[in-house]
């Protein structure tokens, strides 16, 4: 199985500044600066052609990460919204929603930060704050086995800026 964890492109501060709580409704609220549109436009077309058919893609119901995963809507790509996926969610919460590491088919996660370095530091069997995803960023991770034994291997790191 892979997983695509996207977080979401550059967005604005939110408006109570650092005494603004994750998940409020002035951070859910959040848009992409016009950087963040550009970021996710570039991204968006890497994915296009690297994803395999059949991806799911799903999505935070954050206006930002919304507004990330548009960008692959407009190629033609459906997207899904889940309240699973909110900032502050679990890993757990996040690899139940995509069925890890049984589902059969590629799922693509447009998600927050530190979420998305939580899942990919527990996959990697790292401590949890030792990873973090960059704005904009995209990890790519797969499940396989070798020798009867489950392994996750990171297909790809990918960012805007290097597209």
């Amino acid at each position: 199985m892979d997983l695509i964890l996207w977080r979401h492109a550059e967005a604005q501060e939110h408006p109570g500044g650092e005494q603004g709580e994750q998940g409020d409704a002035l951070d859910l609220a959040r848009r992409l600066t016009p950087r963040g549109e550009k970021q996710a436009a570039r991204m968006a077309a890497w994915l296009d052609r690297q994803l395999p058919e059949g991806t799911r893609i799903w999505s935070s119901p954050a206006v930002r990460t919304e507004q990330t995963a548009q960008a692959v809507q407009a190629l033609g790509r459906k997207y899904r919204v889940s309240e699973a996926l909110s900032p502050g969610a679990t890993p757990a919460a996040l690899l139940e929603l995509v069925q890890w590491p049984g589902g059969r088919s590629p799922v693509l996660v447009v998600g927050h930060q530190p979420t998305l370095g939580q899942v990919v530091a527990q996959l990697l069997g790292m401590q949890a704050a030792d990873c973090s995803v960059k704005k904009g960023a995209v990890w790519w991770l797969r499940q396989r086995e070798r020798a009867g034994v489950p392994q996750t291997v990171i297909v790809t790191v990918q960012t805007p800026e290097l597209l």
